[in-house]
């Protein structure tokens, strides 16, 4: 079926032949006949990585295969959402070992991007809590991988963007609660080396978060809020909590009915909007029980908000610097403060350790950020680019629209593996998108 098709930035927006099955054999027939095609789940990562003029959707593919509710181990096609999971697991008290900052994800999206959450420090990313999956090659061939089975094609599949086959089948581990609540700590904090000070000392948190206002100079220059989570414990609950622990939140949801005219988004707006943000937290500290929607998931409770960044849509930015590499950061929030162009939407965290093939996460800061397109954005991010590389980063291609690619060369290291494991696994390169034709296939 021939549509319009767009990532989650609205950008770029193309149209392509979406072909969706149920089951195996509707699906072995589609990979054969398909002359070239990238797998595509809910399209809520920001670029290009699931966009191609011939797309495979998993959507209609989305059953819990298993469930061991006693150790915690789900299997399920990858079709399947995080939001429906969750529907499923919090009642029986188990929560996903990691989730990024929406729940519309699909399974198969998470591996792809291997995401990671507010508790990469501790947990790590997705990839860490994979038993097995199995997977559709590029000739028909299906082939069970885990990190040690096949263990290279397991490595190159969590965070290779979809190229090495299509996902059909996840085990992974899940996370065991006694309620569906979350103990948040909020923090103030007035300048940038003061939220970096307050990460390490919060660092024994599970999660952790930090929204940081990217506009403002002088001695509030990064100024802060951090957000700090563990899940709540019976015994922590408010007595109205505690009559059902594991209730699901109720759903709520507010419609963005419109684009916003580009007009709207501009310096001025952004300042108002980080003033009342910081302004929100009348006092330094504040503590309470909130469900988990809110805390993981604030911005689904507003359907469409990618709408408010106007038809031409946006660009999300994402960096890792290593932790030695402040100064990086310190010069990228200075280049965004003097060019005016403050994002709504500036979330740091901190990396833990992990040392991967293609997987974004590498220890460090890691700071995100949402850019309306317009006039010279592209030509702005290529001077960031450059500030990263300098200091040993290196951007997520969950997030990429535009990035060069001896820019995913240089951040990297160990992509000439990753390209060698695609080649052997999708040999006539029959699975790519228009994110991989831009990066890869003038190396390949």
């Amino acid at each position: 079926m021939k549509k319009k098709i767009a990532n989650w930035g609205n950008y770029p927006v193309m149209e392509s032949d979406e072909q969706l099955f149920s089951f195996d054999d509707q699906l072995q027939k589609l990979v054969k006949e398909s002359d070239h095609f990238i797998p595509r789940g809910n399209g809520r990562c920001y670029g290009d990585a699931s966009l191609s003029e011939q797309t495979i959707s998993t959507l209609k593919y989305d059953k819990v295969l298993s469930f061991d509710t006693k150790n915690g181990v789900l299997e399920c096609q990858s079709g399947l959402t995080f939001d429906k999971i969750l529907e499923f697991i919090v009642p029986k008290g188990w929560f996903l070992p990691v989730t990024p900052g929406t729940k519309f994800i699909t399974v198969g999206g998470a591996v792809g991007s291997d995401v990671h959450g507010k508790n990469h420090h501790v947990d790590g990313s997705f990839s860490n809590h994979i038993v097995e999956m199995e997977l559709i090659l590029s000739d028909g061939s299906t082939i069970i991988c885990s990190s040690i089975q096949h263990a290279d094609l397991f490595e190159a599949t969590c965070g290779g963007m979809g190229l090495t086959g299509l996902i059909i089948r996840i085990k992974f581990r899940l996370k065991k609660i006694e309620t569906s609540y979350i103990k948040q700590k909020q923090i103030k904090a007035q300048n940038l080396d003061e939220v970096i000070r307050l990460f390490d000392e919060y660092s024994h948190y599970t999660y952790s978060v930090a929204w940081i206002d990217c506009l403002k100079k002088g001695e509030h220059f990064g100024r802060s809020i951090l957000i700090l989570g563990e899940h709540a414990k019976v015994d922590e609950l408010p007595e109205k909590f505690k009559i059902d622990p594991l209730k699901l939140p109720a759903k709520k949801s507010i419609p963005f009915p419109i684009n916003l005219p580009s007009w709207v988004l501009n310096s001025f707006t952004v300042k108002l909007f980080n003033f009342l943000y910081y302004g929100k937290n009348f006092k330094r500290e504040i503590k309470n029980v909130v469900s988990y929607e809110p805390f993981f998931y604030p911005l689904d409770a507003i359907l469409n908000w990618n709408r408010g960044y106007g038809k031409k849509g946006f660009i999300q930015y994402q960096f890792v610097l290593p932790l030695e590499s402040k100064q990086g950061l310190i010069e990228i929030l200075h280049r965004i403060s003097d060019a005016g162009l403050g994002s709504f939407l500036a979330v740091l965290k901190v990396f833990g350790k992990q040392e991967s093939m293609i997987s974004f996460p590498t220890e460090g800061y890691t700071l995100a950020l949402d850019f309306p397109v317009r006039d010279g954005l592209f030509e702005f991010l290529d001077e960031l680019d450059n500030i990263v590389l300098k200091y040993g980063g290196r951007l997520y291609m969950s997030k990429d629209a535009r990035m060069k690619p001896e820019v995913l060369q240089a951040g990297y290291p160990r992509l000439n593996d990753f390209k060698k494991i695609v080649d052997q696994y999708n040999p006539k390169r029959k699975i790519r998108s228009v994110q991989s034709d831009r990066l890869l296939t003038p190396q390949l």
